[in-house]
């Protein structure tokens, strides 16, 4: 079972992307300029680029569902706090950690990794 699917219940979505161009943002309150737009913040871009309150975690998963190293670790969540991913659980080594950690970073938006709730063994 992939990362998106275990964490969040939800297969690959099409198109989906680690990195997509965030969409704009049309704000229905600003009647004197209609057109104006207002970018997602990087964390909040969701996989398709449209605005996601977990669309940085969900983009880390993808990432780490692409990554035929990281694919099978079953046994770690990830959720996020702002720009910053928390990695909680256990992994089976401090390779796959390392791994993790740096492939997490990749992802656009991502201002810092935690794995202070992260066990290795």
């Amino acid at each position: 079972m992939g990362w998106l699917k275990r964490l969040f219940g939800m297969e690959k979505p099409q198109n989906a992307e680690v990195n997509p161009a965030p969409q704009a943002v049309q704000q229905a309150q600003q009647a004197a300029s209609p057109a104006a737009t207002q970018q997602i913040p990087p964390e909040r871009v969701g996989l398709n680029g449209e605005y996601d309150q977990s669309g940085l975690a969900k983009r880390v998963a993808l990432a780490f569902d692409q990554d035929p190293q990281l694919d099978d670790v079953n046994t770690l969540w990830v959720a996020q706090t702002s720009g910053t991913v928390v990695l909680k659980g256990k992994v089976p080594s401090q390779d796959i950690l390392n791994k993790m950690v740096s492939v997490a970073r990749s992802v656009n938006g991502a201002t810092s990794v935690d794995t202070s709730q992260v066990t290795i063994g």
